[in-house]
């Protein structure tokens, strides 16, 4: 088997907050002991509601944000710092796609002069070689050359969306890290979009780190799938081993709620509640305020990601019982629960 290609160890990014004038200041943990690996050519998808830490998992894995604890290798080595000579060599081998197409596109230049803007950066190739690839990969996304004498806002969302995938495969990068790509976009496009994703990473062998709140897409896409919650990872495993079995009661939550197609509604409860304030996390569990299978432990014990086998990970204390056998919350109970 080979050697990851990106391998996250025990990663946090933490904030300060500050309160008002003299409220002092508390330290909001984003993203709280995260690790995983992806190998090359796979996909990894991190999925989970707004506020979950994936966004911000993405920007500290590719060096954007500094790492408040833990460590990122890349092919091997130790992320260098942003800024650094090194890091800014790394570009060419790490990429990453944005939700909004308009607000990574310069909407003075055309097209074409974006595309090719990393390979003029890295002095890569002549000013011949840099305009055919740009050819290139404009047709590899289905766009036209002649797209590439446009402007961002002559073009569609679909297109620009094009575009900016271009632009972060002109370097023939190792691991694309991609965030709400499509989230954006109508749901026609949508499919659209994640089609060519799918082509364009078994043409070229690119891993991919999908970020999404949207379970369908993410299922399409990914062969391993993380899901996060509140700046932790609580279930991780092959893509159709976590939807055809969910462990984690926040991952059958998920999947409950998400319209899939073939599959009649389950009349499981969706989720109660928002998530808790980062800044003020419970104790414990720190889904128990939410999980109506909670039980007295959930409420005092952090459970530990633990492997299940077969490239399964889940934190639960309830993680491998047969769900007949766990206790369920009475509604009067959890409704007490939420309203603290």
């Amino acid at each position: 088997m080979s050697e990851p290609l990106l391998t996250v160890t025990g990663l946090a990014r933490s904030y300060e907050m500050h309160r008002g004038l003299f409220g002092g200041t508390s330290t909001v943990r984003a993203v709280d002991d995260v690790s995983f690996s992806i190998a090359p050519g796979e996909t990894l998808g991190i999925v989970g509601e707004s506020g979950s830490g994936k966004s911000t998992t993405g920007r500290v894995v590719l060096g954007l944000e500094p790492p408040s604890a833990g460590e990122v290798l890349f092919e091997s080595r130790v992320l260098p710092p942003k800024g650094s000579l090194e890091w800014r060599r790394l570009r060419t081998r790490m990429q990453i796609v944005f939700q909004d197409p308009l607000g990574a596109l310069d909407r003075r230049l055309p097209v074409a002069t974006q595309v090719r803007e990393p390979l003029d950066i890295h002095d890569i190739g002549t000013r011949a070689e840099r305009d055919e690839r740009v050819g290139e990969l404009l047709s590899s996304v289905g766009l036209s050359r002649s797209i590439g004498a446009r402007y961002p806002h002559e073009l569609s969302g679909g297109q620009r969306q094009r575009a900016v995938l271009a632009r972060a495969l002109i370097t023939r990068p190792a691991l694309l890290v991609c965030d709400e790509p499509v989230s954006a976009l109508d749901v026609s496009i949508q499919a659209q979009v994640v089609n060519l994703l799918c082509d364009l990473q078994a043409d070229l062998g690119v891993a991919m780190l999908f970020i999404s709140h949207d379970l369908r897409v993410v299922r399409q896409i990914s062969h391993r799938i993380a899901v996060m919650y509140l700046g932790r990872i609580v279930e991780e495993g092959e893509a159709d081993d976590l939807f055809a079995e969910p462990v984690h009661p926040y991952t059958r939550a998920l999947v409950a709620a998400a319209p899939l197609p073939g599959r009649k509604p389950t009349g499981q409860a969706m989720l109660q509640g928002e998530p808790p304030n980062p800044a003020n996390r419970p104790t414990g569990c720190v889904f128990h305020p939410r999980c109506a299978m909670a039980v007295d432990r959930c409420r005092s014990e952090v459970p530990a990601l633990a492997s299940l086998g077969n490239g399964r990970r889940a934190a639960c204390h309830l993680a491998g019982q047969p769900i007949d056998a766990i206790p369920t919350g009475s509604v009067a109970v959890q409704q007490e629960i939420l309203a603290k």
